[in-house]
């Protein structure tokens, strides 16, 4: 069974409160960095895998996408999704998805992939699926801040000041388990050389890749992001199918 911690009533209430506030992580670095990938949407049939709320389904289909497929394991979260006719929402995993080959003219992913055990089976459905010519971009964890086995990096003095990052286990990869408002969420951790790899191997060409720091906004809102120039969070890549 695939997890899905979005739609535990503790998790899916302190998520929904956090995302709601417009000051986070998501608003200030990993979705300005990831918009800023987006090929021109004019005309283009879109999926969105882990489309969560829906809000970056609903910014590209007002950007001029023709359609957009929004695929989430989390009913919660879909049950809040705008409702357009632009948008076709499917609950399911994104594992368990299923499409005609060259469907789609861009496969997009906001910090899902890092839930996913099987990644070279990921990227051989969506090779199948992009049209050629067809653009990937995705969002995911920094290999970095998975990396250890316990998943806690920074070390501090006693004043509570991060002193540095300590990065362990990189080789290792696979599952993680950490606690992120519940316990035992699982992620899986990849090194950045699997994740380039995987995308090469199945004819994905890799035009762009980001690790991203905060939009001044951020800066100003919320201070600590000046760490992201210490230690990035997320990375992110933009592939074209050959």
């Amino acid at each position: 069974m695939r997890q899905n911690i979005y739609d535990d009533p503790t998790f899916f209430e302190y998520y929904k409160k956090l995302r709601s506030t417009g000051v986070t992580f998501n608003d200030f670095i990993e979705q300005p960095a990831l918009k800023a990938l987006l090929p021109d949407l004019q005309g283009l049939n879109v999926l969105d895998m882990g489309c969560g709320f829906g809000k970056l389904a609903l910014a590209m289909v007002e950007k001029g996408a023709e359609h957009v497929t929004g695929a989430d394991i989390s009913s919660k979260m879909l049950s809040l999704a705008p409702k357009i006719p632009q948008i076709t929402y499917i609950h399911a995993p994104m594992e368990e998805l299923n499409f005609e080959a060259e469907s789609f003219d861009l496969i997009v992913s906001s910090l899902a992939f890092h839930y996913v055990a099987d990644y070279d089976r990921l990227m051989v459905q969506i090779a199948k699926w992009l049209r050629p010519g067809g653009t990937l971009v995705f969002s995911t964890e920094h290999p970095i801040t998975t990396a250890k086995l316990d998943m806690e990096g920074w070390i501090e003095d006693e004043q509570g000041n991060r002193l540095h990052y300590a990065i362990d286990n990189y080789g290792e990869e696979g599952q993680r388990s950490t606690h992120w408002v519940v316990d035992n969420v699982i992620k899986y951790h990849r090194k950045v050389s699997t994740l380039v790899n995987g995308m090469i191997a199945h004819g994905l060409i890799v035009q762009q890749i980001e690790e991203p720091e905060s939009i001044p906004e951020g800066l100003e809102k919320m201070p600590t992001l000046v760490h992201e120039r210490r230690r990035p969070s997320f990375i992110l890549f933009k592939a074209v199918k050959s």
